[in-house]
């Protein structure tokens, strides 16, 4: 009985959260990622739209986590303690029902019992752990992690609009994420859930992304998204349900074109570089090619000198067959258009004497409704456009697309 009892707890967990009380968990999702927290090995990080109940299986998950693995301590972390009293709070009402009592005393031959109530741990009377830590101790993002050790660390929502508008805020929880790595113990492990806000929040440094947003999910109509998108900003939905980044004033490009091209379609397209050599800046390449009244686009976006991706972009140009690869002369005196033809590729290169905002904001935005990606296009390229704005940061990709469409236009002619 203990062994069926432990069995339904880790590999049908959903099951029994339903029994619990939270009857809109599905076996299909929620119960996927719940064995995921369970029972993987990894690192994890689950991205998923809101109202996806991620948080409650996140709960559900730290209850059978008490119950089931009564050796190890848990370290929860959210952005506020009020935020963090929130989930305690959640996890204690879960041990504390009848179906998971029922289960602790076929695991343990008695109730499992909540021994410590204060609002920022829990602690059951099956711990066995030596050390001194307690089972289950929740923190927010403000609080100390000196002298804290964990098997397992959780993060939720450590993210937040505040990340995404403070660079000071992102710059900290960065810090505070990285602090993280160090509290875990030998062979632990690191949960987090969440949704990213800006392109240098916390959760670019997060490993083993599994994305799930509001299209893929079947947790929300087609009417349900459209009334969401209406009730609030472009940004605010992207963020909140698509689980990508877009300006919040200012953007040129407000909706993502489609990203199911066929590669195949480039060959005898052309490609386009904007190298990047140092600092925060991005190597960027575009291949593309026109295709009836479609501009077929893939895109490529490295944070790293463009020597160290020369190899990379010469490969993905011969199995795309694009070429040749044009290459802007004015600030490295042709140094990349050489190099490239050094490495076997055909090479153009150009003088550049457009404003780049007004190239962008022109060519680009006109093609923008009659793009396609094409499969295996890196996202972090679409969403630097999806960004773009006259004072954004980085530039790199849609000045690279608005480049190759200028070369385009002109070969058509």
């Amino acid at each position: 009985m203990r062994r069926a009892a432990l069995e339904l707890l880790l590999t049908r967990p959903a099951q029994v959260a339903r029994m619990c009380g939270l009857d809109r968990l599905t076996d299909e999702l929620h119960g996927a990622w719940m064995q995921e927290m369970l029972l993987g090995t990894e690192d994890m990080t689950l991205l998923a739209h809101r109202g996806s109940y991620k948080t409650t299986c996140l709960s559900f998950a730290m209850a059978a986590m008490l119950l089931s693995f009564p050796h190890r301590n848990i370290i929860f972390m959210r952005k506020t303690d009020e935020d963090v009293t929130e989930v305690i709070r959640q996890v204690k009402l879960l041990l504390r029902t009848d179906a998971m009592r029922h289960l602790s005393q076929l695991i343990y031959g008695a109730p499992v019992e909540v021994q410590r109530t204060d609002m920022f741990a829990v602690q059951l009377s099956c711990y066995a752990a030596l050390r001194g830590a307690t089972q289950l101790i929740g923190l927010g993002t403000g609080g100390s992690l000196t002298g804290k050790h964990a098997d397992i660390v959780i993060t939720d929502d450590i993210v937040n609009l505040h990340d995404r508008t403070s660079a000071a805020e992102r710059s900290r929880i960065r810090a505070v994420y990285q602090e993280l790595q160090n509290i875990r113990n030998p062979g632990g492990r690191i949960l987090n859930t969440g949704t990213p806000w800006h392109p240098e929040d916390a959760i670019s440094l997060m490993p083993n992304i599994r994305r799930c947003d509001c299209y893929h999910s079947g947790l929300l109509r087609e009417e349900d998204i459209l009334q969401l998108q209406r009730a609030m900003s472009p940004s605010l939905f992207a963020a909140n349900y698509e689980l990508r980044h877009i300006a919040t004033e200012g953007a040129l490009f407000g909706s993502c074109p489609p990203v199911n091209g066929d590669a195949a379609l480039l060959r005898d397209g052309v490609a386009h570089v904007d190298a990047a050599y140092g600092g925060d800046d991005f190597t960027a390449l575009t291949c593309g090619r026109i295709v009836g009244d479609q501009l077929l686009l893939y895109g490529r976006l490295w944070q790293k000198h463009v020597d160290a991706v020369m190899a990379e972009i010469i490969a993905a140009c011969d199995q795309l067959m694009c070429g040749p690869i044009l290459c802007e002369t004015n600030g490295d005196k042709g140094y990349v258009a050489r190099e490239l033809r050094a490495g076997g590729a055909a090479v153009r290169p150009y003088a550049e004497t457009m404003n780049k905002h007004i190239k962008i904001s022109t060519l680009l935005r006109k093609w923008w409704p009659r793009v396609v990606f094409v499969q295996g296009t890196d996202r972090a390229y679409i969403d630097q456009i999806l960004d773009y704005t006259a004072s954004a940061a980085h530039d790199d990709a849609p000045d690279s697309a608005a480049c190759l469409i200028r070369a385009l236009e002109r070969s058509r002619r």
